[in-house]
Protein backbone atom coordinates (compact mmCIF):
# COMPACT_ATOMS: atom_id res chain seq x y z
CA UNK A 1 0.00 0.00 0.00
CA UNK A 2 1.46 3.57 -0.85
CA UNK A 3 1.72 6.21 1.74
CA UNK A 4 -1.55 7.96 -0.07
CA UNK A 5 -3.12 5.02 0.44
CA UNK A 6 -2.74 4.78 3.94
CA UNK A 7 -4.31 7.97 4.09
CA UNK A 8 -7.65 8.37 5.44
CA UNK A 9 -10.84 9.14 3.63
CA UNK A 10 -11.95 13.26 4.09
CA UNK A 11 -16.00 13.92 4.87
CA UNK A 12 -16.52 17.17 4.76
CA UNK A 13 -19.65 17.64 6.18
CA UNK A 14 -21.99 15.87 8.89
CA UNK A 15 -25.45 15.90 7.99
CA UNK A 16 -27.04 13.08 6.86
CA UNK A 17 -25.30 11.89 3.79
CA UNK A 18 -21.86 13.03 5.36
CA UNK A 19 -22.50 10.56 8.24
CA UNK A 20 -24.10 8.41 6.00
CA UNK A 21 -20.80 8.18 3.69
CA UNK A 22 -19.11 7.28 7.26
CA UNK A 23 -21.35 4.46 8.39
CA UNK A 24 -20.44 2.87 4.95
CA UNK A 25 -17.18 3.35 5.10
CA UNK A 26 -16.51 2.59 8.83
CA UNK A 27 -18.98 -0.28 8.00
CA UNK A 28 -16.26 -1.74 5.54
CA UNK A 29 -12.82 -0.75 7.53
CA UNK A 30 -11.96 2.03 5.50
CA UNK A 31 -10.50 4.93 7.38
CA UNK A 32 -12.10 7.77 7.65
CA UNK A 33 -11.91 11.79 9.08
CA UNK A 34 -15.15 14.21 8.93
CA UNK A 35 -15.05 17.88 9.20
CA UNK A 36 -17.81 19.38 10.31
CA UNK A 37 -17.97 23.79 10.45
CA UNK A 38 -20.62 23.68 12.53
CA UNK A 39 -21.05 23.53 16.29
CA UNK A 40 -22.27 19.87 15.97
CA UNK A 41 -23.31 16.82 13.42
CA UNK A 42 -26.73 18.12 11.48
CA UNK A 43 -25.68 22.14 12.34
CA UNK A 44 -27.57 22.96 8.80
CA UNK A 45 -30.82 20.61 9.97
CA UNK A 46 -30.88 22.30 13.66
CA UNK A 47 -31.16 25.66 11.63
CA UNK A 48 -34.61 25.04 10.64
CA UNK A 49 -35.14 22.24 13.71
CA UNK A 50 -39.02 23.59 14.07
CA UNK A 51 -39.42 22.39 10.33
CA UNK A 52 -41.46 18.88 9.76
CA UNK A 53 -40.39 17.38 6.58
CA UNK A 54 -42.50 15.17 4.44
CA UNK A 55 -40.53 11.91 4.10
CA UNK A 56 -41.36 9.00 7.22
CA UNK A 57 -38.60 8.09 9.59
CA UNK A 58 -38.52 4.91 7.21
CA UNK A 59 -37.52 7.16 4.01
CA UNK A 60 -35.26 9.82 6.25
CA UNK A 61 -32.51 6.96 7.56
CA UNK A 62 -29.50 5.07 5.90
CA UNK A 63 -29.72 1.32 5.97
CA UNK A 64 -26.27 1.09 6.81
CA UNK A 65 -26.56 3.55 9.61
CA UNK A 66 -29.73 1.89 11.05
CA UNK A 67 -28.09 -1.47 11.25
CA UNK A 68 -25.35 -0.12 12.98
CA UNK A 69 -27.58 1.87 15.67
CA UNK A 70 -29.79 -1.27 15.69
CA UNK A 71 -26.41 -3.92 16.93
CA UNK A 72 -26.49 -0.53 19.99
CA UNK A 73 -29.90 -1.48 20.93
CA UNK A 74 -31.03 2.06 19.38
CA UNK A 75 -34.42 1.57 17.48
CA UNK A 76 -35.97 3.63 14.67
CA UNK A 77 -39.32 5.77 15.64
CA UNK A 78 -42.54 5.24 14.33
CA UNK A 79 -41.89 4.14 10.92
CA UNK A 80 -44.44 6.22 9.25
CA UNK A 81 -44.12 9.16 11.19
CA UNK A 82 -42.89 12.71 9.62
CA UNK A 83 -39.95 13.94 12.05
CA UNK A 84 -39.38 17.61 12.55
CA UNK A 85 -35.77 18.75 11.92
CA UNK A 86 -34.95 18.71 15.35
CA UNK A 87 -36.32 15.23 15.78
CA UNK A 88 -34.43 14.04 13.02
CA UNK A 89 -30.71 15.33 14.94
CA UNK A 90 -32.18 14.31 18.51
CA UNK A 91 -33.30 11.06 17.38
CA UNK A 92 -30.91 9.55 14.17
CA UNK A 93 -27.94 12.02 13.82
CA UNK A 94 -27.06 12.29 17.41
CA UNK A 95 -27.31 8.97 18.43
CA UNK A 96 -25.22 7.54 15.04
CA UNK A 97 -22.77 10.17 15.93
CA UNK A 98 -21.88 8.96 19.27
CA UNK A 99 -21.71 5.49 17.86
CA UNK A 100 -17.68 4.97 18.93
CA UNK A 101 -16.72 3.93 15.84
CA UNK A 102 -17.91 7.13 14.16
CA UNK A 103 -17.50 9.61 16.79
CA UNK A 104 -13.82 8.76 17.61
CA UNK A 105 -13.67 9.93 13.72
CA UNK A 106 -15.85 13.28 13.52
CA UNK A 107 -14.65 16.80 14.00
CA UNK A 108 -16.74 19.55 14.56
CA UNK A 109 -15.92 23.43 14.38
CA UNK A 110 -13.72 22.34 11.93
CA UNK A 111 -14.25 24.09 8.51
CA UNK A 112 -13.01 23.13 5.25
CA UNK A 113 -11.58 26.97 3.90
CA UNK A 114 -10.18 24.88 0.42
CA UNK A 115 -8.90 21.58 -1.37
CA UNK A 116 -6.02 21.12 -3.44
CA UNK A 117 -3.24 18.52 -4.35
CA UNK A 118 -0.19 18.61 -1.90
CA UNK A 119 2.59 20.44 -3.49
CA UNK A 120 0.65 21.42 -7.02
CA UNK A 121 -1.88 23.50 -8.38
CA UNK A 122 -4.73 22.95 -10.45
CA UNK A 123 -2.94 23.15 -13.74
CA UNK A 124 0.07 20.40 -12.82
CA UNK A 125 -0.44 17.32 -14.46
CA UNK A 126 2.43 14.75 -13.48
CA UNK A 127 1.81 12.30 -10.76
CA UNK A 128 -1.33 14.45 -10.01
CA UNK A 129 -3.44 11.04 -8.77
CA UNK A 130 -0.29 9.68 -6.36
CA UNK A 131 -0.15 13.12 -4.46
CA UNK A 132 -2.64 13.34 -1.48
CA UNK A 133 -5.37 15.60 -1.11
CA UNK A 134 -4.84 18.93 0.81
CA UNK A 135 -7.59 19.96 3.05
CA UNK A 136 -6.82 23.60 5.11
CA UNK A 137 -8.76 24.01 7.87
CA UNK A 138 -9.70 26.54 10.00
CA UNK A 139 -10.70 25.98 14.01
CA UNK A 140 -13.21 28.15 15.66
CA UNK A 141 -10.86 30.66 16.60
CA UNK A 142 -9.81 31.46 13.16
CA UNK A 143 -6.21 29.04 13.29
CA UNK A 144 -5.15 27.32 10.29
CA UNK A 145 -3.50 23.90 9.55
CA UNK A 146 -3.44 21.37 6.75
CA UNK A 147 -4.58 17.93 6.82
CA UNK A 148 -3.96 15.40 3.87
CA UNK A 149 -6.37 12.73 2.63
CA UNK A 150 -6.48 9.96 0.13
CA UNK A 151 -10.16 10.90 -1.05
CA UNK A 152 -12.44 13.41 -0.57
CA UNK A 153 -16.37 13.23 -0.03
CA UNK A 154 -17.81 16.55 -0.24
CA UNK A 155 -20.78 16.51 1.49
CA UNK A 156 -20.75 20.17 2.46
CA UNK A 157 -24.34 20.83 1.57
CA UNK A 158 -26.05 24.56 -0.05
CA UNK A 159 -27.85 25.78 3.12
CA UNK A 160 -25.65 28.49 4.36
CA UNK A 161 -25.69 29.48 0.50
CA UNK A 162 -28.72 31.03 -0.62
CA UNK A 163 -29.37 32.07 -3.57
CA UNK A 164 -30.28 35.71 -3.44
CA UNK A 165 -33.64 37.77 -3.46
CA UNK A 166 -32.76 39.07 -6.93
CA UNK A 167 -34.70 37.44 -10.06
CA UNK A 168 -31.61 37.43 -11.78
CA UNK A 169 -29.42 35.00 -9.85
CA UNK A 170 -27.62 38.32 -8.58
CA UNK A 171 -28.47 40.48 -5.48
CA UNK A 172 -31.04 42.83 -6.09
CA UNK A 173 -29.99 46.42 -6.44
CA UNK A 174 -30.08 47.26 -2.62
CA UNK A 175 -30.72 43.68 -0.95
CA UNK A 176 -27.34 44.49 0.97
CA UNK A 177 -28.26 47.77 2.07
CA UNK A 178 -31.74 46.37 3.43
CA UNK A 179 -30.49 43.65 4.69
CA UNK A 180 -32.16 43.92 8.41
CA UNK A 181 -35.05 43.11 6.81
CA UNK A 182 -34.25 40.47 4.77
CA UNK A 183 -34.62 36.54 6.40
CA UNK A 184 -33.02 34.16 3.94
CA UNK A 185 -34.32 30.49 4.40
CA UNK A 186 -37.33 29.00 6.78
CA UNK A 187 -37.24 31.26 9.99
CA UNK A 188 -38.67 29.81 12.82
CA UNK A 189 -41.93 32.11 12.81
CA UNK A 190 -44.02 30.39 15.21
CA UNK A 191 -41.07 29.53 18.18
CA UNK A 192 -37.84 31.96 18.36
CA UNK A 193 -38.69 34.74 15.53
CA UNK A 194 -41.65 35.11 16.59
CA UNK A 195 -41.61 38.55 17.50
CA UNK A 196 -40.47 39.45 14.31
CA UNK A 197 -43.24 38.82 12.02
CA UNK A 198 -46.31 39.02 14.46
CA UNK A 199 -48.70 41.47 13.18
CA UNK A 200 -46.54 42.67 10.85
CA UNK A 201 -46.42 42.86 6.53
CA UNK A 202 -44.40 40.00 5.47
CA UNK A 203 -43.71 38.94 1.83
CA UNK A 204 -42.57 35.49 0.84
CA UNK A 205 -40.33 35.29 -1.99
CA UNK A 206 -40.03 31.87 -3.65
CA UNK A 207 -41.60 28.96 -5.15
CA UNK A 208 -40.66 26.13 -2.99
CA UNK A 209 -41.33 24.01 -0.39
CA UNK A 210 -39.51 26.36 2.12
CA UNK A 211 -41.57 29.16 1.00
CA UNK A 212 -44.65 27.01 1.55
CA UNK A 213 -43.86 26.20 5.29
CA UNK A 214 -43.41 29.62 5.73
CA UNK A 215 -46.42 30.80 4.31
CA UNK A 216 -48.04 28.10 6.28
CA UNK A 217 -46.58 29.36 9.37
CA UNK A 218 -47.45 33.19 8.72
CA UNK A 219 -50.69 32.31 8.43
CA UNK A 220 -51.28 30.18 11.71
CA UNK A 221 -49.32 32.80 13.62
CA UNK A 222 -52.39 35.28 13.14
CA UNK A 223 -52.71 39.01 12.34
CA UNK A 224 -49.99 38.75 9.63
CA UNK A 225 -50.33 40.00 5.94
CA UNK A 226 -48.79 37.66 4.05
CA UNK A 227 -47.27 38.33 0.30
CA UNK A 228 -46.21 35.51 -1.91
CA UNK A 229 -43.97 36.80 -4.66
CA UNK A 230 -43.08 34.27 -7.56
CA UNK A 231 -41.25 34.66 -10.83
CA UNK A 232 -43.56 31.84 -12.70
CA UNK A 233 -46.67 31.75 -13.59
CA UNK A 234 -47.63 27.97 -13.69
CA UNK A 235 -49.10 27.54 -10.09
CA UNK A 236 -49.66 23.56 -10.85
CA UNK A 237 -45.82 22.82 -11.00
CA UNK A 238 -45.72 24.92 -7.93
CA UNK A 239 -48.72 23.78 -5.85
CA UNK A 240 -47.50 20.02 -6.65
CA UNK A 241 -49.36 17.07 -7.42
CA UNK A 242 -52.08 16.68 -4.65
CA UNK A 243 -53.66 14.06 -4.03
CA UNK A 244 -51.14 11.86 -7.31
CA UNK A 245 -48.14 12.56 -4.92
CA UNK A 246 -46.89 9.85 -3.40
CA UNK A 247 -45.33 11.60 -0.32
CA UNK A 248 -49.03 12.81 1.29
CA UNK A 249 -47.97 15.44 3.36
CA UNK A 250 -45.69 17.25 0.58
CA UNK A 251 -49.21 16.87 -1.75
CA UNK A 252 -50.90 18.02 1.03
CA UNK A 253 -48.85 21.05 1.81
CA UNK A 254 -49.16 22.78 -1.79
CA UNK A 255 -53.08 21.76 -1.70
CA UNK A 256 -53.58 23.92 1.64
CA UNK A 257 -51.37 26.53 0.51
CA UNK A 258 -53.91 27.08 -2.29
CA UNK A 259 -56.28 27.00 -0.42
CA UNK A 260 -55.79 29.81 1.41
CA UNK A 261 -54.26 31.27 -1.35
CA UNK A 262 -57.93 31.02 -3.01
CA UNK A 263 -59.49 32.37 -0.30
CA UNK A 264 -57.85 35.59 -0.07
CA UNK A 265 -55.92 34.70 3.44
CA UNK A 266 -52.01 34.68 1.22
CA UNK A 267 -52.18 37.52 -1.73
CA UNK A 268 -50.31 35.95 -4.51
CA UNK A 269 -48.23 37.99 -7.00
CA UNK A 270 -47.16 35.16 -9.65
CA UNK A 271 -44.47 36.67 -12.62
CA UNK A 272 -42.50 38.94 -10.61
CA UNK A 273 -38.82 38.99 -11.09
CA UNK A 274 -37.18 40.67 -8.40
CA UNK A 275 -34.69 43.82 -9.28
CA UNK A 276 -34.85 46.35 -6.31
CA UNK A 277 -35.60 46.41 -2.83
CA UNK A 278 -35.68 50.07 -1.57
CA UNK A 279 -36.15 51.31 1.93
CA UNK A 280 -39.00 53.80 2.34
CA UNK A 281 -40.21 55.52 5.60
CA UNK A 282 -43.18 53.06 4.94
CA UNK A 283 -41.73 49.88 4.60
CA UNK A 284 -39.28 48.42 2.59
CA UNK A 285 -40.99 48.28 -1.44
CA UNK A 286 -39.83 45.42 -3.99
CA UNK A 287 -39.68 46.34 -7.60
CA UNK A 288 -39.69 43.75 -10.40
CA UNK A 289 -39.69 42.66 -14.01
CA UNK A 290 -43.39 41.53 -14.67
CA UNK A 291 -44.99 40.86 -18.29
CA UNK A 292 -45.95 45.08 -18.07
CA UNK A 293 -42.77 46.19 -17.26
CA UNK A 294 -41.14 47.58 -14.51
CA UNK A 295 -43.51 47.33 -11.29
CA UNK A 296 -43.29 48.02 -7.33
CA UNK A 297 -45.19 46.31 -5.10
CA UNK A 298 -46.79 47.78 -1.78
CA UNK A 299 -44.53 48.31 0.76
CA UNK A 300 -43.95 45.50 3.68
CA UNK A 301 -42.52 44.93 6.89
CA UNK A 302 -40.26 41.87 6.81
CA UNK A 303 -38.96 39.68 3.31
CA UNK A 304 -38.33 36.14 4.10
CA UNK A 305 -36.06 34.92 0.82
CA UNK A 306 -36.82 31.43 0.46
CA UNK A 307 -35.41 30.99 -3.32
CA UNK A 308 -33.17 28.03 -2.64
CA UNK A 309 -29.19 27.70 -2.68
CA UNK A 310 -26.61 27.06 -4.88
CA UNK A 311 -23.34 25.29 -3.74
CA UNK A 312 -20.17 27.55 -2.65
CA UNK A 313 -17.36 26.38 -5.32
CA UNK A 314 -14.92 28.68 -3.68
CA UNK A 315 -13.14 25.99 -1.54
CA UNK A 316 -12.88 23.46 -4.70
CA UNK A 317 -11.17 25.63 -6.92
CA UNK A 318 -7.70 24.33 -7.67
CA UNK A 319 -9.08 21.00 -8.02
CA UNK A 320 -10.55 19.45 -11.35
CA UNK A 321 -13.95 19.63 -11.21
CA UNK A 322 -16.97 18.63 -13.94
CA UNK A 323 -19.91 20.93 -13.20
CA UNK A 324 -23.21 21.36 -15.23
CA UNK A 325 -22.93 24.13 -16.85
CA UNK A 326 -26.14 26.03 -15.58
CA UNK A 327 -27.18 23.66 -12.54
CA UNK A 328 -23.63 23.50 -10.84
CA UNK A 329 -24.20 20.04 -10.13
CA UNK A 330 -22.31 17.38 -11.09
CA UNK A 331 -22.18 17.14 -14.39
CA UNK A 332 -23.34 13.86 -15.21
CA UNK A 333 -26.23 14.26 -12.84
CA UNK A 334 -27.70 17.23 -14.92
CA UNK A 335 -29.50 16.13 -17.55
CA UNK A 336 -31.05 13.57 -15.14
CA UNK A 337 -32.59 16.70 -12.26
CA UNK A 338 -32.67 19.62 -14.72
CA UNK A 339 -35.67 21.76 -13.13
CA UNK A 340 -36.57 22.73 -16.80
CA UNK A 341 -37.51 18.93 -18.37
CA UNK A 342 -37.75 17.04 -15.15
CA UNK A 343 -40.29 18.28 -11.70
CA UNK A 344 -41.25 15.11 -10.87
CA UNK A 345 -38.76 14.03 -8.21
CA UNK A 346 -37.56 11.05 -9.33
CA UNK A 347 -34.00 10.23 -11.01
CA UNK A 348 -32.67 7.51 -12.61
CA UNK A 349 -30.29 5.19 -10.09
CA UNK A 350 -26.62 6.67 -10.01
CA UNK A 351 -23.93 6.51 -7.95
CA UNK A 352 -19.96 7.05 -7.56
CA UNK A 353 -19.66 7.28 -11.43
CA UNK A 354 -22.21 10.35 -11.62
CA UNK A 355 -20.62 11.83 -8.28
CA UNK A 356 -17.06 11.50 -9.48
CA UNK A 357 -14.77 14.18 -11.09
CA UNK A 358 -12.08 14.05 -13.15
CA UNK A 359 -9.84 14.82 -10.07
CA UNK A 360 -9.41 11.49 -9.38
CA UNK A 361 -10.58 10.54 -5.80
CA UNK A 362 -13.00 13.61 -5.37
CA UNK A 363 -16.72 12.96 -5.01
CA UNK A 364 -19.73 15.65 -4.56
CA UNK A 365 -22.23 14.18 -2.63
CA UNK A 366 -25.72 14.80 -1.32
CA UNK A 367 -27.50 18.16 -2.30
CA UNK A 368 -24.66 19.93 -2.80
CA UNK A 369 -24.23 17.11 -5.94
CA UNK A 370 -27.83 18.54 -7.01
CA UNK A 371 -26.30 21.77 -7.56
CA UNK A 372 -29.31 24.45 -8.28
CA UNK A 373 -31.78 21.91 -8.61
CA UNK A 374 -34.68 21.94 -6.05
CA UNK A 375 -35.68 18.24 -6.22
CA UNK A 376 -33.20 16.13 -3.82
CA UNK A 377 -34.25 13.59 -1.20
CA UNK A 378 -32.43 11.70 1.56
CA UNK A 379 -32.90 8.93 -0.32
CA UNK A 380 -30.53 9.67 -3.62
CA UNK A 381 -28.01 10.81 -0.79
CA UNK A 382 -27.69 7.76 1.13
CA UNK A 383 -27.50 5.84 -2.00
CA UNK A 384 -24.77 8.06 -3.46
CA UNK A 385 -23.08 7.08 -0.30
CA UNK A 386 -23.05 3.58 -0.37
CA UNK A 387 -22.04 3.31 -3.61
CA UNK A 388 -18.93 5.64 -3.20
CA UNK A 389 -18.27 4.00 0.11
CA UNK A 390 -18.07 0.60 -2.11
CA UNK A 391 -15.75 1.88 -4.95
CA UNK A 392 -13.22 3.53 -2.60
CA UNK A 393 -13.52 0.13 -0.57
CA UNK A 394 -12.52 -1.35 -3.95
CA UNK A 395 -15.85 -3.33 -4.08
CA UNK A 396 -16.49 -2.20 -7.44
CA UNK A 397 -19.34 -5.04 -8.16
CA UNK A 398 -21.72 -3.09 -4.97
CA UNK A 399 -20.50 0.11 -6.30
CA UNK A 400 -22.11 -0.01 -9.77
CA UNK A 401 -24.77 -2.32 -8.22
CA UNK A 402 -27.11 1.26 -8.05
CA UNK A 403 -31.00 0.69 -6.53
CA UNK A 404 -33.10 4.04 -5.98
CA UNK A 405 -36.57 3.92 -5.70
CA UNK A 406 -38.25 7.71 -5.28
CA UNK A 407 -41.61 8.78 -5.09
CA UNK A 408 -43.32 11.26 -7.61
CA UNK A 409 -44.84 14.52 -7.11
CA UNK A 410 -47.42 14.00 -8.85
CA UNK A 411 -46.59 16.47 -11.46
CA UNK A 412 -44.80 16.13 -14.90
CA UNK A 413 -44.23 19.53 -16.12
CA UNK A 414 -43.81 19.63 -20.13
CA UNK A 415 -43.69 23.38 -20.14
CA UNK A 416 -44.18 26.40 -18.44
CA UNK A 417 -47.62 26.49 -19.04
CA UNK A 418 -48.83 23.55 -18.87
CA UNK A 419 -48.44 20.37 -15.85
CA UNK A 420 -49.52 16.60 -16.67
CA UNK A 421 -49.66 14.09 -13.55
CA UNK A 422 -47.25 11.64 -12.32
CA UNK A 423 -47.09 8.87 -10.04
CA UNK A 424 -50.79 7.61 -10.56
CA UNK A 425 -53.10 6.37 -12.84
CA UNK A 426 -54.19 8.29 -15.41
CA UNK A 427 -57.33 10.36 -14.88
CA UNK A 428 -60.10 10.10 -17.03
CA UNK A 429 -59.60 13.19 -18.67
CA UNK A 430 -55.97 13.29 -19.69
CA UNK A 431 -53.31 14.40 -22.12
CA UNK A 432 -50.92 11.97 -24.06
CA UNK A 433 -47.83 12.61 -21.84
CA UNK A 434 -50.11 11.34 -18.59
CA UNK A 435 -51.54 8.30 -20.02
CA UNK A 436 -47.85 7.72 -21.58
CA UNK A 437 -46.81 8.21 -17.79
CA UNK A 438 -49.62 6.08 -16.70
CA UNK A 439 -48.52 2.70 -18.61
CA UNK A 440 -44.92 2.65 -18.07
CA UNK A 441 -45.24 2.43 -14.30
CA UNK A 442 -47.94 -0.36 -14.85
CA UNK A 443 -45.58 -2.07 -17.19
CA UNK A 444 -43.13 -1.67 -14.19
CA UNK A 445 -40.46 0.90 -16.26
CA UNK A 446 -39.79 4.25 -15.40
CA UNK A 447 -42.37 7.17 -16.13
CA UNK A 448 -42.29 10.96 -16.59
CA UNK A 449 -40.48 10.58 -19.13
CA UNK A 450 -42.69 13.17 -20.72
CA UNK A 451 -40.77 16.08 -20.82
CA UNK A 452 -37.54 14.78 -22.08
CA UNK A 453 -37.18 16.10 -25.89
CA UNK A 454 -36.03 13.10 -28.21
Amino acid sequence: MSAVQELPVAIIGAGPVGLAAAANLAERGVAFRVYEAGESVGANIRDWSHVRIFTSWEQSVDSVSLRLLGASGWTLPEASALPTGGELYEHYLAPLAALPMLARNIETGARVVAITRRGIDKVASKDRADRPFALRITDRVGRERVVYACAVIDASGTWHNPNPLGGSGIEAVGEALTRKHLAYGMPDVLGRKRSRYKGKRVAVVGAGYSAINVLLDLVQLGSTKAAWVVRGRNMARIYGGGDADQLAARGRLGQHLRALVESGAIKLVTGFSVEAITETADGVVLTGDTDHGSESLSPVDEIIVATGQRPDLAMTRELRLELDPWLESTKALGPMIDPNIHSCGSVDPHGHRETSHPEPGFYTLGIKSYGRAPTFLLLTGYEQARSVAAALAGDMVAADDVHLVLPDTGICVTDFEGADCCGGPAPAKSSACCVADAMAKDAGEKGCGCGVSA
